[in-house]
């Protein structure tokens, strides 16, 4: 079935360039564009397109204004392509947040024979939101600063406290691609600063991974970061993959350091989640936890097959609380996880198996 696209964008070059490269797609088609937002929510009633792109700087409304009221009152699969999407990260990790499915940066006119590969993400993020499950922003989001929701996380209060010797000897892994932003926030957010040390890969470009450790870092009550080549992992604290390398962990005395690498990508991907969980089936065996997220494709299923082959407890996001059932569902569909629980229950899941402990082979 062919995916209908409505491209808006105040510049008329930019919308023609949009068009021609999804037009040229066999599998969708640009049913309309708009110049700005007045015009595509007339062009939405009018066109019913499966998926808009979205640019952010425009007349009479901003993109984020529209996103954010697009996403209460009609939400719909959306892909932010804006030169902010690459200048301006914060303006990008607030679009994932009141629901965007997916970013890109603006095309460059001069791009020349490299249009080319430039045209296939485009199409292949068009691909990937026409299938995300989309759901109505909450007023919360809406309206609350990222400060006003760090006073409002308080899911973490109820876990109880977990010995220092389990801080220590044990380790959390989490993977995630398409609608992770939101889904690691909730699931870190949800876990106490009490937490054994936790490493993380988000599909994501080197420009926002400085970004989203940050804003992770001031809604949850453990400390994010990004990773750090040699830096040994501590409780507490939450390693975030940076985009430019991939993840993985070396067993150094009584616990782990990170280890970067801008070795060729792995599934498409770098940083790759297969990369981050197969040196945590290593190096860490019985003693980690593995969490896959919401994305599209199968980076992480292997990765997490080796780390339960290893004596790990895993768990898997469930369907209905998916962005993208991709990564989750390749996980769970050749055994590699423990477990699958709606994303709201992961950290309790995961804080209830640390207080447990035992044979983490078993489901």
């Amino acid at each position: 079935m062919t995916i209908k696209v409505l491209v808006c964008d105040d510049s008329p070059l930019m919308r023609a360039m949009l068009s021609e490269v999804i037009n040229q797609a066999p599998d969708m088609k640009v049913v309309g564009t708009a110049m700005d937002p007045i015009q595509a929510r007339d062009r939405i009633k009018e066109l019913n397109p499966d998926v808009l792109t979205l640019d952010v700087e425009m007349p009479r409304m901003s993109g984020l204004e529209f996103l954010e009221r697009l996403m209460r009152l009609r939400p719909m699969p959306v892909v932010m392509i804006s030169t902010l999407t690459q200048e301006g990260s914060e303006t990008t990790l607030r679009a994932l947040e009141l629901g965007a499915v997916e970013f890109l940066a603006k095309p460059k006119i001069e791009l020349g024979k490299g249009l080319e590969a430039y045209a296939h993400e485009i199409c292949e993020k068009i691909r990937t939101a026409r299938h995300a499950r989309v759901r109505r922003l909450s007023p919360v989001i809406a309206h609350s600063s990222s400060i006003e929701k760090r006073q409002q996380v308080s899911s973490a209060a109820h876990l109880s406290g977990l010995p220092p010797r389990l801080q220590q000897e044990h380790l959390i892994a989490i993977g995630a691609s398409t609608g992770g932003t939101e889904a690691i926030r909730e699931v870190l957010s949800a876990l106490p600063a009490h937490s054994p040390p936790i490493v993380i890969v988000q599909h994501m470009p080197e420009m926002f991974t400085g970004s989203f450790a940050k804003r992770l870092d001031n809604l949850c009550h453990i400390s994010v970061k990004e990773a750090e080549d040699g830096e040994r992992v501590r409780p507490g604290v939450a390693y975030l993959a940076p985009g430019h390398s991939h993840l993985s962990i070396r067993r150094s005395g009584g616990g782990w350091v990170c280890e970067l690498s801008k070795s060729e990508p792995v599934n498409r991907h770098r940083p790759a989640v297969d990369v981050l969980f197969h040196s945590v089936a290593k190096e860490a065996g019985a003693q980690a936890l593995g969490v896959i997220l919401t994305g599209m494709g199968k980076d992480g299923a292997l990765g997490m097959l080796a780390m339960r082959q290893a004596g790990a407890w895993t768990v898997a996001q469930d369907q209905d609380s998916c962005v993208v059932y991709g990564m989750p569902r390749e996980a769970d569909a050749i055994g590699a996880a423990v477990d699958v629980a709606p994303l709201k229950d992961i950290a309790s899941r995961v804080w209830h198996r640390l207080l447990a402990g035992g044979d983490r082979r078993s489901a």
